[in-house]
């Protein structure tokens, strides 16, 4: 591992139930009172000193400042945030994708806890709670003004414990509690399949630590099935390490090739690369969609500059910052962003995702209900793209559920790389 990979930066959409986040340090310095705005630490204190001396009741005064440091990082970007030592810990948890909870990811859109996914096999995607849903409620405590990190925490728990969640969906006249048993949550970040004969099928459902060595894995058993074409399936992956972002693009590019970098405010530009010796090299399509998030725009966003397979679906979240998590004095963490990373042609994908190569969008059939759709520019405070700005769009709707032989994006796939061998197969003119 080089010395730009020590450090484990992560590229963060925030979930309930399944996260990329990660551990890494910065260089800290001590800092004082004087200059640099900290004079204005003045206010504070005598803030302080009047609501512990004054305030009606008895408060703790660790109390008072872990509220003033949410306040503070809550005027940032959506994805920095303040992590108690209990949060903390449960983000390192994380990582390896195992945990007690419900099994949702979510976002704050129009001011309102809304879910962004309910992960599969899960108490809340077997109990019927759809993507789109407002919790407005979580044991009979209103949402309002809750931070989204407060909202984890109340869902998150021990597996065998229940949490009531307030639930208002789009044409419901009055709200639904949702009464769920937490369980163990197991992300398992890779399937792989044969589909059609010969064409290798991989979803990735985020970026943890063994997820390059499970998609290896994959590869080796789809290869020995006699695979001559893959489809590489990220929709809905919201995201994860940047370092298995990394190892997964160097699954499928030559060593040595750039697959993304970071700028930080200073201009301090860090550079990641493929490492490795096998790689894949049959035809492939990657499939993304509005849900495609972070990591997953790294990887597809690399395999597009380089030309290394065909890009199918529609335009990605949009998530372009690289949150740092650093370990603070008494067992919490701050998770910070630090900077914006690029793709190999330089391009940021911050508010504007990556554009598929073919544009399809999924259809409701039969009536089937629809949900808005949430991205990056659609999140409050959201950094802004200083590469063009967003305009303003309709609000998008998307199909709830789809039935595998109503995926229009994946049978088109398929069709391609049917044709892609067709055309291989032609005997040369004589």
């Amino acid at each position: 591992m080089t010395g730009k990979r020590i450090a484990l930066i992560w590229m963060l959409v925030i979930a309930v139930a399944a996260v990329g986040i990660s551990v890494g340090r910065l260089s800290v310095t001590s800092v004082s009172a004087a200059g640099e705005g900290y004079e204005e630490l003045k206010i504070f204190t005598e803030v302080l000193s009047m609501v512990k001396k004054h305030y009606v009741e008895e408060v703790k005064t660790k109390d008072l400042v872990y509220g003033a440091i949410r306040g503070m990082l809550g005027s940032l970007d959506p994805h920095s945030s303040f992590m108690p030592p209990e949060a903390y810990k449960e983000m390192q948890v994380e990582t390896r994708g195992e945990f007690g909870g419900i099994g949702i990811q979510i976002g704050m859109k129009d001011s309102a806890l809304t879910v962004i996914a309910p992960i599969e096999d899960t108490p809340a995607h077997k109990a019927g709670i759809k993507a789109g849903d407002k919790i407005i409620r979580i044991n009979k405590e209103s949402t309002k003004d809750m931070t989204l990190h407060d909202a984890v925490s109340k869902m998150r728990g021990a597996p065998k414990t229940s949490v009531t969640v307030g639930i208002m969906r789009e044409g419901w006249t009055e709200s639904k509690d949702f009464t769920l048993i937490r369980d163990i949550i197991k992300i398992k970040s890779v399937k792989a399949k044969v589909i059609d004969g010969n064409i290798g099928y991989i979803k990735l459902s985020q970026f943890q630590e063994q997820t390059a060595n499970d998609l290896a894995a994959a590869l080796k058993q789809l290869g020995e099935d006699k695979i001559t074409s893959l489809i590489l399936d990220l929709r809905n992956d919201p995201g994860g390490l940047l370092n298995s972002a990394i190892d997964v693009t160097s699954q499928f590019l030559p060593k040595g090739k750039l697959v993304v970098y970071t700028k930080t405010k200073s201009g301090e530009k860090t550079e990641f690369f493929t490492e490795g010796d096998k790689v894949f090299t049959q035809p492939m399509i990657v499939l993304v969609n509005q849900g495609s998030a972070s990591a997953s725009e790294i990887v597809a966003g690399a395999l597009k500059d380089w030309n290394r397979g065909v890009i199918l679906g529609t335009q990605t979240f949009g998530k372009g910052s690289v949150q740092t998590v650093i370990p603070l004095s008494d067992s919490a963490g701050l998770r910070l962003t630090t900077a914006k990373y690029y793709t190999p042609k330089g391009k940021s994908i911050q508010n504007t995702g990556i554009t598929p190569d073919i544009i399809l969008k999924l259809e409701a059939k039969n009536g089937a209900k629809e949900h808005p759709v949430l991205r990056e520019k659609d999140l409050q405070r959201h950094l802004r793209n200083e590469q063009s700005d967003t305009k303003p769009e309709e609000a998008e709707t998307v199909p709830i559920e789809v039935d595998e032989k109503d995926d229009i994006q994946l049978q088109r796939a398929i069709d391609i790389l049917k044709t892609w061998d067709v055309f291989k197969n032609l005997p040369k003119a004589s």
